[in-house]
């Protein structure tokens, strides 16, 4: 059986480099209030906390406009058994400008149906990238936890 790795997508009506900026540099704006590190270039590494759970990233791909690669590096997630399951996962992250609009995907390489954590991350993927991300890019407004 395949594989299918956790996929979200929005569509938003900004200039491709505020798009490509907003993942860069304004994660404390739409995904998690407790930041820490810089997610600005690649090599950076940044950790974002939600409570006892935290996840940090080491950046290992940052191409302009285009696509920037997460590497998970180390994690706790406290609501599943397998609390390191996400270490070693990538975050990416590819923009595409049509019809005037950004197009930004991300794919969690590794989030699988069959990881244990898939149905509460999904959902709360879902909840950042379709809400709190599409806000801060379309009102200037996110809604980070």
């Amino acid at each position: 059986m395949k594989q299918h790795n956790y996929q979200g997508t929005t569509t938003v009506q900004v200039p491709l480099p505020t798009a490509f900026d907003s993942i860069r540099r304004r994660v404390p704006e739409w995904w998690a209030k407790h930041f820490e590190g810089s997610s600005q270039s690649k090599g950076d590494r940044f950790t974002v906390r939600f409570g006892t759970t935290f996840v940090t990233f080491e950046i290992t791909e940052m191409l302009p406009n285009q696509q920037i690669v997460w590497k998970v590096v180390d994690n706790y997630l406290p609501f599943i058994d397998n609390k390191t399951e996400w270490q070693g996962t990538e975050v990416v992250w590819e923009f595409k400008e049509q019809d005037g609009a950004v197009q930004i995907h991300m794919t969690h390489v590794g989030l699988t149906p069959e990881s244990e954590c898939f149905e509460v991350c999904n959902k709360g993927w879902n909840g950042h990238i379709q809400g709190s991300l599409h806000n801060l890019l379309m009102e200037n407004k996110g809604n980070p936890q």
